[in-house]
Protein backbone atom coordinates (compact mmCIF):
# COMPACT_ATOMS: atom_id res chain seq x y z
CA UNK A 1 0.00 0.00 0.00
CA UNK A 2 2.96 2.20 0.57
CA UNK A 3 4.17 1.80 -2.69
CA UNK A 4 0.75 2.50 -4.38
CA UNK A 5 0.27 5.70 -2.06
CA UNK A 6 4.18 6.73 -3.22
CA UNK A 7 3.21 6.68 -6.90
CA UNK A 8 0.17 8.35 -7.03
CA UNK A 9 0.92 11.37 -5.21
CA UNK A 10 4.14 12.05 -6.81
CA UNK A 11 2.33 12.58 -10.57
CA UNK A 12 -1.03 14.96 -10.75
CA UNK A 13 -2.89 12.85 -13.10
CA UNK A 14 -2.49 9.12 -12.50
CA UNK A 15 -3.91 6.13 -14.38
CA UNK A 16 -3.56 2.39 -13.52
CA UNK A 17 -4.62 0.33 -16.43
CA UNK A 18 -3.36 -3.22 -17.97
CA UNK A 19 -2.66 -3.77 -21.50
CA UNK A 20 -5.42 -6.41 -21.82
CA UNK A 21 -8.12 -4.17 -21.02
CA UNK A 22 -10.25 -2.50 -23.68
CA UNK A 23 -11.54 0.07 -21.30
CA UNK A 24 -8.10 0.77 -20.08
CA UNK A 25 -7.18 1.65 -23.54
CA UNK A 26 -10.49 3.88 -23.85
CA UNK A 27 -9.77 5.92 -20.63
CA UNK A 28 -5.96 6.51 -21.49
CA UNK A 29 -6.90 7.85 -25.39
CA UNK A 30 -9.67 10.38 -23.99
CA UNK A 31 -7.51 11.57 -21.30
CA UNK A 32 -4.60 12.36 -24.20
CA UNK A 33 -7.53 13.40 -26.16
CA UNK A 34 -8.82 16.28 -23.37
CA UNK A 35 -4.75 17.63 -23.42
CA UNK A 36 -3.80 15.46 -20.18
CA UNK A 37 -0.45 13.93 -20.04
CA UNK A 38 -1.15 10.94 -17.56
CA UNK A 39 1.39 9.02 -15.82
CA UNK A 40 0.13 5.30 -16.53
CA UNK A 41 1.07 2.59 -14.90
CA UNK A 42 0.65 -0.83 -17.00
CA UNK A 43 -0.19 -3.30 -14.29
CA UNK A 44 0.80 -5.98 -16.10
CA UNK A 45 3.95 -4.89 -17.45
CA UNK A 46 5.70 -3.52 -14.04
CA UNK A 47 7.10 -4.92 -11.17
CA UNK A 48 4.92 -5.63 -8.69
CA UNK A 49 1.90 -5.03 -10.13
CA UNK A 50 0.01 -7.52 -8.99
CA UNK A 51 0.34 -6.45 -5.85
CA UNK A 52 -0.60 -2.84 -6.81
CA UNK A 53 -3.63 -4.63 -8.45
CA UNK A 54 -4.59 -5.75 -4.72
CA UNK A 55 -3.81 -2.40 -3.05
CA UNK A 56 -6.43 -0.60 -5.29
CA UNK A 57 -8.66 -3.63 -4.38
CA UNK A 58 -8.21 -2.45 -0.92
CA UNK A 59 -9.09 1.46 -1.54
CA UNK A 60 -12.07 -0.20 -2.97
CA UNK A 61 -11.61 -0.05 -6.69
CA UNK A 62 -13.85 -2.36 -8.49
CA UNK A 63 -12.86 -3.17 -11.40
CA UNK A 64 -8.92 -2.66 -10.14
CA UNK A 65 -8.50 -1.44 -13.69
CA UNK A 66 -8.54 1.28 -15.36
CA UNK A 67 -8.58 3.50 -12.37
CA UNK A 68 -7.82 7.45 -12.19
CA UNK A 69 -6.06 9.40 -9.55
CA UNK A 70 -5.59 13.28 -9.84
CA UNK A 71 -4.06 15.01 -7.42
CA UNK A 72 -2.89 12.06 -4.96
CA UNK A 73 -6.89 11.74 -4.78
CA UNK A 74 -8.98 8.54 -6.33
CA UNK A 75 -11.27 10.31 -8.52
CA UNK A 76 -12.95 8.36 -10.86
CA UNK A 77 -13.28 4.95 -12.49
CA UNK A 78 -13.73 4.13 -15.98
CA UNK A 79 -17.70 4.09 -15.27
CA UNK A 80 -17.22 7.93 -13.90
CA UNK A 81 -14.73 8.93 -16.94
CA UNK A 82 -17.20 7.67 -19.84
CA UNK A 83 -19.95 9.22 -18.17
CA UNK A 84 -18.57 12.69 -17.70
CA UNK A 85 -17.25 12.60 -21.42
CA UNK A 86 -20.67 11.72 -22.98
CA UNK A 87 -22.20 14.41 -20.97
CA UNK A 88 -19.69 16.73 -22.31
CA UNK A 89 -20.80 15.72 -25.77
CA UNK A 90 -24.32 16.30 -25.26
CA UNK A 91 -23.77 19.81 -24.13
CA UNK A 92 -24.76 22.25 -26.92
CA UNK A 93 -21.06 24.26 -26.33
CA UNK A 94 -18.48 21.21 -25.50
Amino acid sequence: MEKLQKMISEKSVVIFSKNSCCMSHTIKTLFLDFGVNPTIYELDDINRGQEIEQALAQLGCSPTVPVVFIGGQLVVGANQVMSLHLNRLSRPNA
